[in-house]
């Protein structure tokens, strides 16, 4: 593949001899338009920076044994090529309202490890609207706590996306 440009498909990519190049074509282009060339900028390029961008957008509106709830507003560096809510940022919105859940019910003297995070997407939350996020814990045992997250819009009460959490409840280490 000859480029005068910089793509995400380069000489040194393998490419499989079942591709047609107009295929070819259509997927560097998307790869292009999801932003695959763009350089992470240094003050995201920082360990967890996911919790900075979840920092100012999430806010906790009620906290019981096995149950949370937050307000979350859509901006703009949550949002996908599309415009809508980026699958990453739901993840981790899910992955702190999962454990901050969790943590009603499970004891301070175990740790908790994410097992399994699952997310459904229903339906995009595109920038400005206002997402209702619900934890609720399912399950919590011995070994095990299933937490499931529901992302509601605000206005229209509709199921955005839905994701369920597994977690490991382990001793602490006493290293």
């Amino acid at each position: 593949m000859a480029t005068t440009k910089e793509t995400p498909i380069t000489a040194a990519t393998t490419i499989s001899q079942d591709i047609r190049p107009e295929d070819l074509d259509e997927i560097n282009g998307f790869l292009s338009h999801v932003g695959v060339l763009h350089k992470i900028k240094p003050e995201h390029n920082v360990k967890d920076s996911f919790s900075n961008l979840v920092g100012g957008v999430l806010k906790v509106i009620s906290v019981e044994r096995g149950r949370i709830s937050c307000s979350l507003n859509v901006k703009a560096p949550l949002l996908n090529a599309y415009g809508g809510m980026h699958g990453g940022a739901i993840g981790a919105v899910a992955d702190r309202v999962s454990i901050a859940c969790a943590r009603t019910v499970v004891s301070k003297d175990k740790d908790i490890f994410l097992s399994e995070l699952s997310i459904s997407y229903l339906s995009a939350a595109p920038h400005s609207v206002e997402v209702v996020v619900d934890g609720s814990v399912i399950k919590s045992g011995r070994n095990l706590t299933v937490v499931a997250v529901n992302f509601r819009l605000k206005e229209s009460g509709q199921l955005a996306f839905t994701t369920r959490a597994t977690f490991y409840n382990m001793p602490v280490s006493s290293l």
